[in-house]
């Protein structure tokens, strides 16, 4: 059948809208999650990021309507996790559940490492951070930072510090704290921080820079003697202890925040999407009340952009404190 002029107008300008219609990559087309989400925690079961991490993953599941599963990559001090998510595909189906080692300080403490937690990875969302407090047996003496500082002072070399490890948060904040309060301090390192711990306990150390998770027990039963908050602001869970920062040595922060990223590349729709789940589940009583009760303190800012300033911010202020430390891993 011949096809008049106008049947031929029509079947052009048809063809010409086709050809406008834009085409989409397959990642925008297909529905977010649609199967398993890989939860990676770069440290071993059973400690506070893994409680953490599985709270979440259960309350993410619900909200996502998909499993959210743990999988804890332990190693090099969380860099073995944080490397196997860089490598992966940047599809939204490996996430990180990071902390201040794996996404900060072990950038520079580590000689060999193959991801840099500024530029390997897409953020998510902070989620909180966990402070530090100085603690002391009860019987060295000193109540307050200034004592603390005042009693070093007159007999330099004297006192020291028990850590989990070399380069760990707690070897660093002493040497922060050195730093600013011309002390010297001497470290002992352990290794982990049950033995750390263990060590102050029995009076074979010191003091210690600790999480006040593990050690809001021991302040309360008087085994140990806390002399102030590592943060700039008061404990939520702890609020008379005052903070180092408030007793003279001004600036000094020291914590372990938490935040999750995805590798780089990964569409910004399905960041949105991880990004308001996991604010959702923050907000879940459950997950609330228990980090609260934890001494999680939330974060002021859930966006993916205030996480990524936070990264690259951290990442430097822990290069100059590794660089003053003269320590190296390999």
């Amino acid at each position: 059948m011949p096809i008049n002029k106008r049947q031929l107008l029509t079947l052009a300008a048809a063809a010409a809208a086709a050809t406008a219609l834009p085409v989409l990559p397959a990642a925008a087309q297909e529905k977010f999650p649609e199967r398993i989400i890989n939860f990676v925690v770069p440290f071993s079961p059973g400690g506070p990021t893994d409680a953490m991490a599985r709270l979440l993953a259960a309350e993410l599941t619900r909200e996502l309507g998909q499993s959210v599963v743990v999988d804890n990559r332990a190693g090099a001090g969380g860099n073995i996790g944080a490397e196997a998510v860089a490598r992966a595909k940047p599809d939204g189906y490996n996430i990180l559940f990071g902390t201040s080692g794996p996404l900060a300080i072990n950038h520079s403490l580590y000689k060999e490492i193959r991801y840099d937690p500024r530029t390997s990875f897409d953020p998510i969302i902070y989620v909180g951070y966990l402070p530090n407090v100085l603690v002391v047996r009860p019987d060295l003496g000193v109540s307050t930072v200034q004592q603390l500082i005042a009693k070093e002072k007159a007999a330099p070399g004297k006192l020291n510090y028990a850590s989990s490890g070399n380069g760990a948060s707690s070897h660093l904040a002493g040497v922060l704290f050195n730093d600013m309060a011309g002390t010297k301090l001497v470290h002992v390192p352990f290794k982990g921080t049950g033995p750390a711990l263990n060590a102050l306990l029995a009076g074979q150390v010191d003091m210690t820079f600790t999480d006040i998770l593990t050690a809001m027990p021991y302040i309360k039963s008087g085994k140990f003697k806390a002399l102030g908050m590592t943060t700039t602001q008061r404990s939520k869970a702890m609020p008379d202890i005052p903070t180092v920062a408030e007793q003279g040595l001004k600036g000094f922060d020291v914590s372990v925040f938490f935040g999750v990223v995805a590798p780089k590349g990964t569409p910004p729709d399905r960041i949105k999407v991880l990004n308001e789940a996991f604010v959702r589940a923050l907000a879940a009583p459950k997950v609330k009340d228990t980090f609260a009760a934890q001494g999680l303190e939330s974060a002021p800012d859930h966006s993916p952009a205030y996480l990524g300033q936070l990264i690259n911010k951290e990442t430097d202020a822990w290069a100059k404190v590794v660089q003053s430390s003269g320590v190296r891993l390999d």
